[in-house]
């Protein structure tokens, strides 16, 4: 049962990546998965969610309607789409699932709770000129 985040790298600012988390050893489209990021120095915050189905989803602020959340349930895989890349977007992405809840309402509570289950190794990103 796992998570593999993949994707990272280094981009220079306006510049775009996809990051890839690709879900193992269970039912991957019963849960809402979304991602986490956390900057050097910084506590980890969460980025975007996707509910299970894929019609939900969620955006932190600071990267709403530049980043993109999707999933394609038949191979299990999410994707992130960051566009528009700046300087502080740069750091560390994890995704991960509360094994639990099918809608983002429900996995961002349980993220606020520390009830994140089953998490992916994260990939870095560095946004730098």
């Amino acid at each position: 049962v796992q998570l593999q985040a993949s994707g990272g790298g280094l981009v220079q600012p306006g510049g775009s990546l996809r990051l890839s988390c690709a879900a193992s050893g269970f039912t991957a489209d019963n849960y809402a998965i979304g991602w986490f990021r956390q900057a050097p120095g910084k506590e980890r915050e969460v980025v975007s969610c996707i509910s299970a189905s894929g019609f939900g989803t969620y955006y932190a602020g600071s990267v709403e309607g530049r980043f993109t959340v999707s999933r394609y349930n038949h191979n299990y895989t999410m994707y992130l789409q960051m566009n528009s890349l700046k300087d502080e977007d740069t750091a560390v992405y994890s995704c991960a699932t509360d094994l639990s809840s099918g809608g983002c309402t429900n996995w961002k509570i349980a993220a606020r709770n520390s009830g994140m289950r089953l998490w992916g190794k994260g990939t870095l990103v560095t946004v730098s000129s």
